[in-house]
């Protein structure tokens, strides 16, 4: 039987031939490139992610890994503390041990990419009531591995769990973990709301963008969610020439996040490992320069450290 293939929006092709990837390389060989910069670690809140279950938070771990704090539930969105992806060494530790993350409710994974689901670090958070939320196809991936609650979304469904709806959202992107399986199952992100309030609470919706091109669902986000918190990539963009359908550069980033329309924007997806030719401190002073560009209030960007949480709202974040 025909294996599923899934496709983006308008049927745009990441395809890479590999004479384009011999090219990357020759490039990569000529660069000259400084990486000494590393995200610092900030001392973990680790009590207070421990006992909270009303405030809003989110604590970058790095990468696309993220403790996200909502409507009482302990949301983490692609896992990865693994040392090292392939032959590239992790830049930097992750923002809090594995073993001192609280009890997790929910693992979202945007799609199946090995920097953004690692089995290892799945297996240590899953604890006896974990549910897994995956993109439509990658279910069975997971269960096969042994994950028994696993639920998978196609693109603008939703679920609740608890007081939380949780909705899957396109991206442009592409998956691969073998020979075989290119495209067999979806890839996307996630926005957080509360599927109802309490009375005189304050709803804050959180959008996790996974990892994506720049293209025109960022503006059906925004029509759809009116979204607060936007965890935005805007690493792994170099050579742009190859990276383009698939990664955003930080101003590509900065446009999503004002597509979505999100009052605030956290940038992930740069500094952990090298995917790509960019560096930490090129995507951050390019993000910078094009948001003085823009006339953007310094306040609606929040550069998280390695650990550092994020506790929502803060007075003064307003675009």
């Amino acid at each position: 039987m025909p294996r599923t293939r899934y496709t983006n929006i308008d049927n745009v092709n990441t395809d890479r031939t590999l004479k384009q990837f011999r090219q990357w390389r020759e490039e990569r060989r000529r660069k000259k490139k400084d990486y000494s910069y590393i995200i610092p670690n900030s001392p973990p809140q680790l009590d207070y992610l421990q006992e909270n279950r009303t405030e809003t938070s989110v604590t970058w771990i790095g990468h696309a890994t993220f403790l996200i704090q909502y409507g009482g539930l302990n949301f983490v969105t692609d896992p990865v503390w693994a040392s090292r992806m392939g032959f590239q060494r992790r830049i930097g530790t992750p923002g809090i041990p594995i073993g001192d993350i609280p009890e997790v409710d929910v693992i979202l994974l945007s799609h199946s990419h090995y920097d953004h689901m690692h089995i290892s670090s799945i297996r240590k958070l899953y604890g006896a009531n974990t549910t897994i939320i995956v993109p439509v196809g990658l279910a069975r991936k997971l269960r096969r591995k042994g994950f028994k609650r696993v639920m998978e979304l196609s693109w603008w469904e939703h679920l609740e769990m608890g007081r939380v709806k949780i909705s899957f959202v396109p991206t442009q992107h592409w998956t691969r973990r073998t020979l075989f399986d290119m495209n067999t199952s979806h890839w996307g992100g996630y926005v957080l709301e509360l599927a109802h309030t309490n009375e005189g609470e304050q709803e804050h919706v959180v959008y996790f963008a996974g990892d994506s091109g720049y293209f025109r669902g960022f503006e059906e986000i925004g029509k759809r969610y009116k979204i607060d918190i936007a965890l935005m990539p805007i690493g792994a963009y170099e050579p742009e020439w190859f990276m383009t359908s698939q990664h955003t550069t930080p101003e590509e980033a900065l446009q999503a996040f004002l597509d979505v329309k999100a009052k605030l924007m956290i940038p992930m997806h740069y500094g952990t490992f090298r995917l790509a030719d960019d560096t930490a401190r090129e995507a951050l002073d390019r993000l910078e320069e094009d948001r003085k560009r823009r006339g953007i209030a310094e306040s609606a960007i929040k550069i998280l450290l390695h650990g550092e949480t994020l506790r929502y709202p803060e007075s003064g974040q307003t675009k």
